[in-house]
């Protein structure tokens, strides 16, 4: 069974970028990316105001050059309170990750991602 939806995917690292974009359209889903919160926020407006909403978006927690999901979760949750939104780490320990509904996030993914994992949590966010 394959995806249907559009999901906004946030991280500062291409491969990471670049593998997951493979992986959800290998599943059936559109895909647009930003490499930090502040252009991932500013995609999700634009989107959601052309009409065109992300079902989706997954935010990579941490983000050295520019804004982490843990800060723009709340830019998010102010602009549409009702975004779905995944936060991503490689940090399992991480409050957010471990309190992630607590911080405004409606999922989590551990990287690096195993595919069953992806798409469990895209079937149970995406409706």
């Amino acid at each position: 069974m394959t995806g249907k939806g559009k999901i906004l995917l946030m991280d500062d690292e291409q491969i990471i970028l670049d593998v997951t974009e493979e992986v959800l359209k290998f599943l059936g889903y559109d895909v647009m990316f930003a490499r930090e919160g502040q252009a991932a926020l500013d995609l999700y407006k634009q989107e959601k105001n052309a009409g065109a909403p992300f079902d989706l978006v997954i935010l990579d927690l941490s983000v050295p050059q520019g804004m982490g999901g843990k800060e723009a979760i709340g830019l998010f949750r102010a602009f549409d309170p009702e975004v779905k939104a995944v936060v991503s780490t490689g940090y399992s320990n991480d409050p957010a990750v471990l309190d992630f509904t607590g911080y405004g996030f409606s999922g989590k993914l551990s990287k690096p991602y195993k595919i069953n994992d992806l798409k469990k949590v895209l079937e149970q966010l995406i409706k």
